[in-house]
């Protein structure tokens, strides 16, 4: 049998496999752009890339670890580094940064980083999700990461400055499925000035005094023309060509949410969830708290399917903000 095993193991490459044996019975094959998975013991399996990405750092019998590696455009933004460990004899794993230590706050974040796009891909699976409106797109690290997370239907990203805008057309531009516009949505077609030289955090709205007293990045800013549409008003554009439209609305707009999500207008009733980052802390001025930003979605029809923490206070523990994703329960496939 080990014989049989072992030449196996030595056809797979010529097949166009990495094999890489982990000790007697185990082996991680993979393939490049794929996915495979691999048997390590009763409960416990590998799901493996060789694109990059992830790389079996080490296993044993019934153990195994995986680190996650960093792009540069995700070191810059400081996206975690991630690790894999077990938790107990249940089979659960969990995806950790390394450098986060026995911290309590960071551990959590670190977990929350990595399980909302889980929670988010298998949504959009359940509820046959084919286009993704992804609004507040920056660089395009939420719409890169639903790829890393399975998601191959319409992705429609608005960036409105022209910074990130930049990098954002180059994301794309080997993604046919992935079209991007140089705008920002709201409640109206208008012309307005955004606060930019905030990195992730450019915003159309001035920063709080409890903001200011938090980052340092709000003491200075630049500003910048940008073009504002209604949400509804490019909605026939981006569903064109799509037969049965089932779209998704991503809202990452600084403070701006309620904003994007009135200029849906009825047509809101079109999307089958959403996720908005929802504030419990305030950040910027006039921008609405979390249980009024849930009351508008609620009302449109929309019910809670996961909270995450996106920043906590490291004094206190506090979340400052949520990122909230929620479906209308009543467009899963199949029901009534």
């Amino acid at each position: 049998m080990q014989t049989a095993y072992r030449r196996l193991l030595k056809l797979m490459p010529r097949l166009g496999l990495q094999v890489t044996d982990l000790g007697p019975g185990a082996a991680v094959v993979s393939r490049r752009g794929g996915r495979v998975r691999i048997p390590l013991g009763p409960g416990a399996d590998v799901l493996a890339r060789d694109d990059g990405r992830y790389t079996v750092a080490g296993a044993g019998e019934d153990t195994w670890v995986v680190r996650r590696r960093r792009t540069r455009a995700q070191r810059e933004e400081g996206v975690a580094q991630a690790t894999s460990v077990r938790l107990g004899d249940s089979g659960a794993r969990l995806l950790l940064d390394p450098a986060a230590g026995n911290d309590e706050r960071k551990l959590q974040l670190a977990a929350a980083e990595y399980l909302c796009p889980q929670h988010v891909a298998a949504m959009l699976e359940l509820y046959g999700v084919n286009c993704v409106f992804d609004v507040g797109a920056n660089r395009g690290q939420y719409a890169r990461r639903l790829r890393r997370f399975g998601y191959t239907g319409r992705i429609v990203s608005f960036e409105p400055t022209s910074e990130h805008f930049a990098v954002l057309e180059k994301a794309a531009a080997d993604d046919p499925d992935w079209w991007v516009y140089r705008y920002g949505l709201g409640r109206e077609d208008t012309a307005s000035t955004i606060h930019t030289g905030w990195n992730t955090m450019n915003s159309l709205l001035p920063p709080s005094e409890y903001g200011k007293d938090r980052y340092l990045r709000f003491a200075k800013s630049d500003s910048e023309e940008i073009e504002i549409r209604r949400l509804d008003s490019m909605m026939e554009k981006a569903l064109d060509g799509i037969d049965e439209p089932r779209p998704f609305l991503k809202m990452d707009t600084q403070g701006y949410d309620l904003e994007v999500f009135a200029g849906g207008g009825d047509r809101v009733a079109e999307f089958v969830g959403l996720q908005s980052e929802v504030a419990v802390l305030r950040l910027y001025e006039g921008s609405p708290p979390m249980t009024e930003a849930i009351g508008v979605y609620e009302a449109g029809g929309f019910g809670i399917t996961g909270m995450y923490p996106v920043t906590r206070e490291a004094q206190t523990g506090r979340v400052i903000e949520f990122d909230c994703v929620m479906m209308r329960a009543d467009a899963v496939p199949g029901t009534d």
